[in-house]
């Protein structure tokens, strides 16, 4: 929290800004203008409205020319959630399991405005727009809240709404466009409680702390482990007296009504389907107790860490070091030291999570996975610019030191134990966007180029600060900020749309080119190329999909379409993959490039 003695000098800074000296031109008119009128009370709140604004459009410009889901089972889930969260009718579920339904709650008004699925998506991925560029002002907060000044806390702020491994899942129908802003608020809501001042306010913060961490679970299972952390951290400060017993105990009615509510949301939409809930828990305790893999979690988790300390260039590792000293030093204030520390434990804690409950696919992006630890990527980048405008001289360039130092280590680490697997297995561009742009490389894997070019931008930084003292930290925000929308402009031109554009006959191009209606109800047969099957539970759209054999499985009533794929032999009859097909079904169209068939009732 911004002391005092800080409002003070920033007063006196805008005054002695005010004061004409001799020679004043122009731009010295122009900046004593700005500083007079950045001093009134509604500066500020227009300020953030303006930014705010403006991260939506940067959003919007970003997205043009996608109009479908093609992170296939992901995105094809969360919109069938959705659908049925907006009250219409339910059918498979793509990824074979319920999943937390908290973010298909937000996007579902779209599915209310429309029937059309592309328009639909539009209005979808407008509400991603509005639900991630919420980073800003939350952003602008926290850094307000660690001491820095308001209009540094402004330019930075906006710096890490830009990064790209913040905005580039809201190009996606997926939680991860809101986890970001919701563990954004759940910190700034934590230290707000542990921060002194009035026991109202605490208290407000502490329900705020809970209620974020409730609707995290609610968004996605990673969000378990935010409600433990929370609960934790309550029972923790409670028993040692740290926060006023009244504040604490608000916080734990918070987070119980947060997790009912998650609970109960899970509860009533397992029942709309046939599916079983998410087994992730059983995955990850699996893992955990494998201890044949263990090798392969640990190099797992190192690499996610990795990956998370390259894609915030180096200054989110900054901020992950300093917090591990932090815990272990009283020069810090307790509220710091405890944020930190969570932050930390969350980070690792969930590399080492995801690490145990991902199957072995023979991707290399599963040792370098960017997605699960993203969702703290806005809260380090804040903590490390904090650190960029406060840390004296000498303990930056130390600090900088050891972050290279332990980036390079986990990079070792990686390459020593993954070995070969780094090369030969299976190159997923999208699952590794940051890393394959910062090594000007989108073919494969270099850990060593990300890494150097990620300290190139880090090295910059903190020579400009040692060089320039804190009053270069304005051209060092702006120069951050045109770089992230490079680095994300680039990354949507080689990685969101061509993996778009690539999936387009799997969905609109197959809806198109098989007639298939709006209000058709489409079996679709088992041995269907799986990213068609994924997608048409959505393009279907009002009607409704069944995954079925119709070989072996009854085709159900009110069905007005089957998929099937071709015979495997190419000279037999497309009628001979289904043979016991009922006489009122006919073989409507058939495709040999894409290696399907169409039926429908005469």
């Amino acid at each position: 929290m911004q002391t005092t003695a800080d409002t003070v000098g920033e007063r006196r800074g805008a005054q002695e800004s005010r004061r004409p000296e001799p020679g004043d031109g122009r731009t010295d008119r122009l900046v004593r203008r700005f500083d007079e009128i950045r001093t009134r009370r509604w500066f500020w709140p227009v300020a953030l409205v303006v930014g705010y604004a403006l991260e939506v459009a940067f959003r919007l410009v970003l997205v043009r020319g996608l109009d479908f889901p093609s992170v296939h089972p992901d995105e094809d889930t969360y919109l069938v959630l959705s659908r049925v969260l907006a009250g219409r009718s339910a059918t498979e579920v793509p990824v074979g399991v319920v999943i937390p339904g908290g973010y298909p709650l937000l996007i579902s008004p779209a599915m209310r405005l429309s029937s059309d699925p592309t328009t639909v998506y539009h209005l979808i991925l407008g509400i991603n727009a509005l639900l991630n560029a919420l980073v800003f002002p939350l952003a602008y907060l926290a850094l307000r809240r660690l001491g820095v000044r308001r209009l540094l806390a402004y330019v930075f702020g906006g710096v890490t709404a830009l990064l790209p491994p913040v905005i580039f899942y809201s190009q996606f129908a997926m939680a991860d466009t809101v986890l970001p802003v919701l563990i954004l608020a759940w910190l700034l809501c934590m230290h707000g409680w542990l921060t002194e001042g009035t026991v109202k306010r605490r208290a407000w913060c502490a329900v705020g702390m809970g209620l974020a961490a409730g609707y995290s679970m609610a968004t996605h299972d990673r969000g378990g482990v935010v409600v433990a952390v929370t609960g934790v951290v309550l029972v923790g400060v409670l028993v040692l007296r740290w926060a006023p017993w009244r504040t604490t105990l608000a916080g734990l009615g918070a987070l119980g009504v947060g997790a009912g509510a998650a609970k109960a949301l899970a509860w009533w939409l397992e029942r709309q389907f046939t599916v079983p809930p998410s087994q992730v828990g059983t995955f990850l305790m699996d893992g955990l107790k494998d201890f044949s893999i263990l090798r392969r979690t640990l190099t797992r988790t190192v690499g996610q860490v990795w990956y998370f300390i390259v894609s915030t260039w180096g200054i989110g590792g900054l901020a992950i070091v300093v917090c591990i000293v932090a815990v272990f030093s009283s020069r810090f204030r307790r509220p710091d030291r405890i944020v930190g520390g969570v932050m930390v434990a969350l980070l690792f804690g969930t590399a080492l999570a995801s690490a145990a409950a991902l199957p072995d696919d023979a991707r290399i992006d599963d040792w370098v996975y960017a997605r699960y630890t993203s969702y703290l990527i806005p809260a380090a980048f804040v903590a490390g610019t904090a650190l960029l405008a406060r840390l004296p001289r000498r303990r930056l360039g130390y600090a900088a030191v050891a972050t290279a130092a332990f980036t390079l280590l986990l990079a070792q680490g990686v390459i020593w134990s993954a070995g070969s697997k780094l090369r030969t297995q299976v190159f997923v561009l999208w699952g590794m966007p940051d890393v394959a742009f910062l090594s000007a490389d989108w073919t494969k894997l270099n850990m060593m180029r990300a890494t150097a070019a990620a300290f190139v931008v880090l090295a910059g930084v903190v020579l400009l600060l040692l060089a320039g003292g804190r009053k270069v930290m304005w051209a060092i925000g702006i120069t951050l900020a045109f770089f992230a929308c490079f680095s994300i402009s680039t990354i949507t031109e080689h990685v969101s749309k061509p993996f778009s554009h690539w999936r387009k006959s799997a969905a609109t191009g197959f809806t198109k080119t098989a007639g298939i209606k709006p209000k058709d109800n489409l079996v679709i047969a088992w041995d269907v190329d799986w990213g068609l099957r994924a997608t048409q539970t959505y393009e279907v759209y009002p009607g409704r999909v069944w995954y079925r054999d119709p070989r072996w499985q009854p085709v159900p009533e009110g069905a007005t379409a089957v998929l099937t794929p071709l015979p495997s032999d190419p000279k037999a009859a497309p009628e001979s993959y289904w043979p016991t097909h009922p006489a009122n079904w006919y073989v409507d169209r058939t495709d040999k490039q894409g290696g399907w068939v169409i039926w429908r009732q005469r």
